[in-house]
């Protein structure tokens, strides 16, 4: 079914490259003017449109002066798995699905992805209308480096959990990229201090594209302090949507030769065999181990 959009922009017809397949498309993270022309085309001109919420569907149509003459249905977390094969039905007939989520791109941390594993599955046509990302704008803003990054989602909500899963990533050296809730953010802040180190260079990015968009940047144990103030006596904290993008761990020079000699002979001095010696340090250092038992010999 093809509809007509209440805004002047243009042939209103899914363009081939839209027809006839499942197609992720981008919605604004906050300011609605970062929607796309495509966005607004194809959700007045798409056969389906399957929204995480949609009633929010309708209010981004709303504000954006579109009309939605496609079916709209009801697509997320706990139902992506069961209608995902409704929708691909869809597009192998010939028709255009649109997957739309509150905020950003599908199957970023949000429904979409399942549907992407079932049309691969199934050789159904997949595309995607690109847009607004809060992992990418937080990550920009930062103004920590972006030639290397990981997108980690929501960290787990025990703390147990949580302390462990930041273990586990203290030495990673990419640019670490997060969401996290309000009520969670001052625990999860300390626990990257923790495990990361006070003194690890981070942001904060709340609100993005919003009214009230905010970026603090700073330490970890910075960062930390100034949401524990603004909580203290009953304040407002942090509030809206959050990202946190911390510093990768800073790169480990490796030991020169002499140091591991010195390693070595000292091994040697309390006892230990110095062909074993030589043979362990070597496997630990990944140098080579007749290079490391000779240098140890002449220094002897």
């Amino acid at each position: 079914m093809v509809g007509t959009m209440t805004s002047p922009l243009g042939d209103a017809k899914a363009t081939p490259d839209d027809a006839g397949a499942l197609v992720l498309a981008a919605t604004p993270i906050g300011n609605s003017e970062d929607a796309s022309p495509r966005l607004r085309r194809l959700l007045a001109t798409a056969d389906v449109v399957a929204a995480e919420d949609t009633r929010r569907l309708h209010a981004l149509a709303d504000r954006l002066g579109v009309t939605v003459t496609g079916r709209v249905v009801s697509y997320y977390e706990h139902n992506e798995v069961a209608r995902a094969d409704e929708l691909l039905d869809v597009v192998d007939g010939g028709g255009t699905v649109v997957v739309v989520t509150d905020a950003g791109m599908p199957a970023v941390s949000d429904p979409g992805f399942r549907a992407v594993a079932r049309a691969v599955e199934r050789g159904v046509r997949v595309t995607a209308a690109p847009g607004p990302s809060a992992v990418l704008t937080a990550l920009a803003l930062s103004g920590l480096p972006t030639d290397r990054f990981t997108f980690e989602g929501f960290a787990p909500r025990k703390p147990g959990d949580r302390s462990r899963a930041f273990g586990a990533l203290a030495a990673e050296t990419r640019t670490m990229v997060f969401f996290e809730a309000p009520h969670r953010i001052g625990a999860t802040l300390a626990a990257m201090a923790a495990a990361f180190g006070d003194t690890r260079p981070a942001a904060v990015c709340r609100e993005l594209t919003k009214t009230y968009e905010e970026v603090l940047r700073g330490p970890l144990g910075t960062l930390v302090a100034e949401v524990e103030a603004r909580s203290a006596d009953g304040g407002p904290g942090l509030r809206g949507e959050i990202c946190v993008v911390v510093g990768g761990a800073p790169a480990v020079a490796a030991p020169s030769q002499e140091d591991l000699v010195a390693e070595v002979l000292s091994r040697v001095a309390a006892g230990e065999r110095l062909k074993e010696v030589a043979a362990d340090v070597a496997a630990s250092t990944g140098v080579s181990r007749r290079d490391l038992y000779n240098a140890a010999l002449a220094a002897r």
